[in-house]
């Protein structure tokens, strides 16, 4: 069977309390119905709004605050920290449309962050992309903190969530701790989205981010109230946009390529894409919850697996068929990011 693409459609996403997973005094039974509930959000649509997550609220709260602080600053000071200069860590500020999706400039700005790591680890060490250390303003002060301890919070909750997945899938709960994220590749990204103009000159859409998906396992993004993400879906055979409206404390959950192609398509890395028309700046947090970079990618033999196939090349917006990679998630990962800022290519391939 090929699950690509469910024919009947979605038009919402679900809700879907996971304190269960995130409390180890939690009940198997309790556990179970999460996981049944998150696996199938991922056949149906890959996204789910997490609840009950445990991630402290005002460590949110401070975090955006010192965000929207933090793009507020003049130009100059923004660029102090760009790119460029964080070599193959590739970390720190790209201003609006620094960014490609499908080779066309998205309208946002953005923070690079990821894991902070030392010189001395091995990784580093060894050159390897995506790892280092973070490029920090100095201004808004407290930015660096509250990041750390963010970002901290969510690997924890991103390891609960794959024990989730793991679950719904008939697996050891540590399955994918065992396998794929005993030492996860840890990216977070702070996104501002300005408003303007929907169409360019060109009469081409102007999208805060094109239609993507993520490239991993798990995706947990936390959204402010601006709304505007669309995630795709069809109805009555016809492709259209769903919007992915925000829900109080809640983190939009999405699986990426990796666990779609570890699924064999059964669970899906759907499409999604920003437009903001609220009139204001749109502040939006994802943060990527992957595979070590090392962790070769194989199908997952599982008996909810059996039978399964797909190539979905006709339908993703790449057109490539995620399920004919062999190899590393870092060697997926590089095949990449060169085409989120070729200008920068050199400095990571």
């Amino acid at each position: 069977m090929s699950t690509a693409f469910a024919a009947d459609g979605f038009d919402r996403l679900p809700v879907i309390d996971v304190r269960a997973l995130t409390d180890p005094s939690s009940s198997t039974a309790a556990r179970k119905s999460v996981a049944e509930r998150m696996g199938a959000a991922c056949r149906e649509s890959g996204f789910f709004y997490a609840v009950g997550h445990g991630v402290d609220a005002g460590l949110q709260s401070h975090l955006e605050r010192l965000s929207r602080r933090f793009f507020a600053l003049p130009a100059e000071e923004k660029m102090a920290i760009r790119m460029a200069l964080g070599g193959r860590a590739w970390r720190g500020y790209f201003p609006v449309g620094g960014e490609l999706t499908s080779g066309r400039p998205d309208r946002k700005e953005g923070l690079y962050l990821g894991a902070e790591l030392g010189p001395d680890h091995p990784l580093v060490r060894a050159g390897t992309p995506l790892h280092g250390a973070n490029l920090f303003p100095s201004e808004p002060p407290g930015l660096r903190d509250a990041v750390l301890e963010y970002m901290a919070a969510l690997t924890q909750l991103g390891h609960a969530l794959m024990s989730g997945i793991a679950l719904s899938l008939g697996l050891a709960e540590d399955y994918f701790a065992a396998r794929y994220t005993a030492d996860p590749l840890v990216l977070f990204r702070i996104f501002n989205y300005p408003p303007g103009e929907d169409t360019a000159e060109d009469g081409q859409p102007i999208w805060g981010v094109g239609e993507h998906t993520d490239y991993g396992v798990l995706t947990l993004l936390k959204q402010d109230d601006a709304g505007g993400l669309q995630v795709k879906s069809r109805q009555g055979g016809q492709v259209c946009w769903i919007e992915a409206p925000p829900v109080p404390d809640s983190f939009v959950c999405n699986i990426g390529d990796m666990l779609d192609r570890m699924t064999r398509g059964v669970y899906r890395s759907t499409p999604h894409r920003v437009r903001n028309r609220a009139g204001r700046d749109r502040l939006s947090l994802p943060f990527f919850f992957d595979p070590g970079w090392t962790a070769a990618i194989h199908p997952i033999d599982a008996p909810a697996l059996e039978g399964a196939t797909a190539d979905d090349a006709s339908e993703r917006w790449d057109k490539q068929n995620v399920h004919a990679f062999q190899g590393t998630y870092g060697d997926y990962l590089l095949g990449k990011v060169g085409k989120v800022f070729p200008d920068l290519k050199s400095e990571v391939l």
